[in-house]
């Protein structure tokens, strides 16, 4: 029988939840369930939405919004010799040119940066920190602790993996225009990847001249030099590709009898320790 008009449930359908015998309800179609793809996305969500209220706390509280945060860690990390224009900014920033010019107006009026004239090109603009913008732009280069004390609590293989799949996801944007162009280890002549196949750091970086694991790889490298931009390196498709099927990138073994860069000496120790320790942050 079941419910009747009044709503009330009869003996036979009381017997049968009693019983446990009532029909459960069918399970999600899987033509309706989300993709793996989808729910990699919605966990993404999750750490963004973290990742969002950290960023307009750590910068409310010093009266910046998170695009200035941004820009002050954009201009203090920059490498190029000329120095960074707001151009440049927008950019690496995946902003508008109206963004960033608003912001870096701001900025300048807080006294956190000033433009200058660029020596090379007295018609365009640089910017630089200020004393108090340095040590703003200090505390914006800072992971938010709630994210960094998650993923520092993932066994080093997830750690590794998880990182894997985000150079992945970026190189994938990349591609598309959806992001800059990063300087990741993946795209940069220096990186050999899978030379020592079994080993916990299967990769070699002729940098530092040291073998490098996953949970080593870098997706912003200072010392980063693209591929594929001498005769002599390998393409980014071809260095993307070896990688992602596990295969060294010759025969004849690059990572084992390859030199690091001259001139690099000083620094291999320093880094080759830092990534046997505690791995190449990105």
């Amino acid at each position: 029988m079941g419910a009747g008009a009044s709503g009330l449930v009869d003996d036979d359908t009381s017997e049968s939840i009693l019983s446990g015998t009532v029909p459960r309800k069918p399970p999600t179609s899987p033509v309706d369930a989300p993709t793996a793809a989808q729910r990699v996305v919605a966990g993404l969500s999750k750490v963004a939405l973290v990742f969002r209220h950290a960023q307009w706390a750590a910068s409310g509280e010093r009266g910046l919004t998170p695009t200035q945060a941004q820009i002050l860690a954009v201009v203090a990390g920059n490498r190029e010799p000329r120095g960074v224009g707001v151009k440049a900014v927008a950019a690496r920033m995946a902003v508008t040119m109206g963004t960033a010019s608003e912001a870096v107006g701001a900025l300048v009026e807080k006294g956190l940066l000033r433009k200058e004239a660029d020596e090379a090109d007295g018609r365009a603009v640089v910017l630089t920190l200020t004393a108090r913008g340095k040590r703003e732009a200090t505390r914006a280069s800072e992971w938010p602790g709630a994210i960094v004390e998650a993923v520092d609590a993932m066994p080093e293989r997830e750690r590794a993996t998880l990182l894997r799949g985000l150079v992945g996801m970026v190189r994938t944007m990349q591609e598309r225009g959806m992001v800059p162009t990063a300087r990741m280890c993946v795209e940069c002549q220096y990186f050999r990847p899978n030379e020592y196949p079994g080993e916990a750091k299967p990769h070699h970086c002729q940098y530092i001249g040291a073998p490098i694991g996953d949970a080593d790889l870098r997706l912003d490298c200072a010392e980063m030099e693209p591929t594929g931009a001498d005769a002599d390196t390998p393409t980014r498709a071809r260095l993307w590709e070896v990688f992602v099927n596990g295969q060294p990138l010759d025969q004849h073994g690059p990572g084992r009898n390859g030199r690091a860069r001259p001139g690099v000496r000083a620094s291999m120790s320093r880094r080759a320790d830092h990534a046997s320790t505690k791995g190449v942050s990105p």
